[in-house]
């Protein structure tokens, strides 16, 4: 039997990419080693297969899956559009899903924020892969807790502002609450490719589909970045930004929507951003063709990846 090693989730290194097939492996993402030991880490990559918040279709708990195998096309190659392997000093991990208790869903929310605060006070970056868009409430907790109030980059179909009293646990009010929580500065904040109306904005700045489509990419950045300024951001990705050409698979599809690429050169045109944590939201493979909407998912991660390596080497994460 050869003794070359496969399965650089199981077995490679913390840094440098990994050339084993596509086709065969551990499914981490981007092949980064399945570790516990965050505090080894510059970033943390992890799953919340949580989908018991959704409104429509369900089936997001195995978005985190399909991303990951997804993002297996990606590593081993130099990344566009930076041309480097993100992985080269940057040290990576996967550390696999969030553990909850689909039996009681009320203490769910509290596990996700207090797993999600381990990792941020430990140092590490957080990438989540969700999951319905409600985790994205109980990590910007985790995330405002270290950080102070943070501007929200929301890429959504949905403003996810509808009325809450503290008690749901719902996709569509993660924003409301984290308004009356104080989490977000709503001074800084923005939702890009919303075409859905709902009863408040609370402040936050709304660039709709139209506006985005009549920006393009440079604008939609030159837009984002004038809002958010110097001050730390985090960005939640909702996949349903994408028009449903480019992302069928996910519960509330709504058409109209940004192509992938448009979505994509936006954000490397905002790496200047002081992003501290990101998630990417309402995957579903279930209703999903070829793989688009969770190869989609998992470009934005990856692009995201290649921002944080370039922020690597001037600063720390």
């Amino acid at each position: 039997m050869n003794s070359t090693p496969i399965d650089n989730a199981v077995v490679g290194p913390l840094t440098g990419g990994s050339h084993e097939p596509t086709f065969a492996g551990v499914p981490s993402f981007m092949r980064r080693r399945f570790s516990k030991e965050i505090g080894a880490a510059d970033v943390v990559v992890w799953g919340i297969p949580f989908d018991c918040a959704t409104s429509n279709r369900p089936g997001a708990r195995f978005g985190p899956a399909a991303i990951r195998r997804a993002s297996a096309i990606f590593d081993g190659d130099p990344q566009y559009p930076s041309g480097r392997d993100p992985f080269e000093a940057m040290r990576v991990i996967d550390a696999g899903d969030c553990f909850f208790e689909y039996e009681r869903i009320g203490r769910a929310p509290a596990a996700i924020e207090g797993q999600a605060a381990q990792v941020v006070a430990a140092g590490a970056h957080l990438v989540t892969l969700g999951g319905d868009h409600f985790i994205t409430l109980p990590l910007l907790r985790a995330h405002a807790a270290h950080h102070g109030p943070l501007a929200l980059v929301q890429f959504d179909a949905h403003q996810d502002t509808w009325d809450d009293d503290g008690t749901k646990i719902s996709h569509g009010t993660f924003v409301t609450r984290a308004v009356a929580e104080g989490l977000i500065d709503v001074s800084r904040s923005v939702q890009v490719g919303i075409r859905t109306c709902a009863p408040d904005d609370f402040g936050i700045e709304v660039l709709d589909a139209d506006t985005c489509h009549d920006l393009g990419a440079g604008g939609m950045a030159a837009r984002i970045r004038a809002r958010v300024g110097e001050g730390p951001a985090y960005l939640s990705f909702d996949i349903d930004a994408l028009d449903p050409a480019f992302a069928p698979g996910t519960g509330t599809p709504v058409a109209g929507g940004l192509t992938s690429a448009q979505a994509l050169s936006t954000l490397w045109a905002c790496r200047e951003i002081d992003w501290r944590g990101m998630d990417v939201v309402e995957v579903c493979p279930a209703y999903d063709h070829g793989e688009i909407t969770a190869i989609a998912a998992a470009s934005v991660v990856q692009r995201y990846m290649q921002i944080l390596a370039e922020k690597h080497d001037t600063q720390s994460l």
